[in-house]
């Protein structure tokens, strides 16, 4: 009988840091639960010469690697991503580069599979009736295309899906497809209330979010599905065990997400307040005075995440005595099944 591989749980690790830089925040796409907030995140396209001298604040020593995630928007709406895509490399960047799938200015003839580490899709559906309803008409196709396209020219491919109501139902789905199309890597996202999700309410449904129990029930098994299939899976711990200690990426890890407006924050749940703790000005990182998000992080509350309890409450539920039924963990604390070989 073959065994199943199981996940684990990938705790902070010292040193490692992760940059994830909106070099704009335009998109051709409406998804229904796009979290950029054009109020809090500007409307600007970075230029190059901006691009190069925010990646030096953040570069390090040669023996230190940092993971760089470019992200809009859409990314391949930016006319230089290439030529951005080079200088980071230059300064010892992992790249990736995150897309919806339609991949402009023909981004796959102007980089080389070993310019960039990964190129990584977003899909919500195996097909277009999940799809296309939630990302919009055509974008299944257009998607699914592009990634035989990158498969076929040798790029590292993975691949986003982002869970909500209106999809859970289709994630076993997936794996199938993964394999399929060649994709590396799946991500199983969980959704954000902010951004578009914070206002709007799903096309069915009362909430775009799952039940813990849904969750529980259903993620778990298709990454391991995924995994035995090949795909390296990776999927949000989300709900802490009972004898798990929670902790903070904010104390404990080096993440910084950046907007073109020169916000820097270092929790993503805070991005639709301005809250975030640091700033570009005059191509230097600064640190803000006054109630920013990192005064919240150290704090321990029995629930777990005390920026989810502030601004994601309904997310918590409670035994009659008041007491959470599940403690919510880091949502950037990740648990990864890496196929059997």
């Amino acid at each position: 009988m073959t065994a199943w591989p199981t996940a684990r749980t990938v705790g902070f690790q010292p040193g490692e840091r992760n940059i994830f830089l909106h070099i704009l925040t335009a998109c051709n796409l409406a998804c229904r639960h796009c979290y950029i907030n054009p109020t809090q995140h500007g409307t600007a396209t970075l230029p190059l010469t901006t691009v190069r001298q925010w990646l030096k604040l953040f570069a390090r020593p040669e023996e230190q690697q940092t993971n760089l995630i470019l992200l809009g928007g859409e990314p391949t709406l930016h006319p230089e991503l290439p030529a951005i895509i080079r200088v980071a490399k230059s300064m010892r960047y992992a790249v990736t580069v995150d897309t919806n799938g339609y991949l402009f200015h023909d981004l796959l003839d102007r980089v080389s599979p070993q310019e960039l580490d990964y190129l990584s899709f977003s899909l919500d559906g195996p097909e277009a009736a999940v799809n296309d309803p939630i990302r919009g008409e055509g974008v299944f196709a257009a998607c699914t295309e592009n990634i035989r396209r990158a498969v076929a020219r040798g790029f590292n491919t993975s691949l986003i899906y982002t869970v909500s109501s209106l999809n859970i139902g289709h994630l076993h789905r997936m794996p199938a497809l993964l394999a399929h199309l060649g994709i590396r890597r799946f991500f199983i996202q969980v959704i954000g209330l902010r951004g578009n999700p914070a206002v709007n309410k799903p096309i069915a449904g009362d909430a775009w979010q799952v039940a813990p129990e849904q969750w529980l029930a259903i993620v778990p098994e298709v990454a391991s599905a995924a995994a035995a299939s090949g795909i390296h899976t990776i999927f949000p711990k989300v709900y802490l065990d009972p004898e798990e200690t929670f902790q903070c990426a904010g104390t404990k890890a080096d993440n910084f997400f950046i907007f073109p407006n020169g916000r820097v924050y270092r929790c993503p749940l805070c991005e639709d307040h301005p809250i975030h703790s640091r700033q570009i000005k005059d191509s230097r990182l600064v640190c803000r005075e006054g109630l920013t998000e990192d005064r919240f992080f150290p704090l321990n509350i029995p629930e777990g995440c005390v920026m989810n309890k502030l601004l994601q409450p309904d997310n918590i539920h409670y035994h009659p005595d008041n007491t959470p039924t599940y403690r919510i963990s880091c949502c950037l604390l990740k648990q990864e099944i890496v196929p059997i070989s």
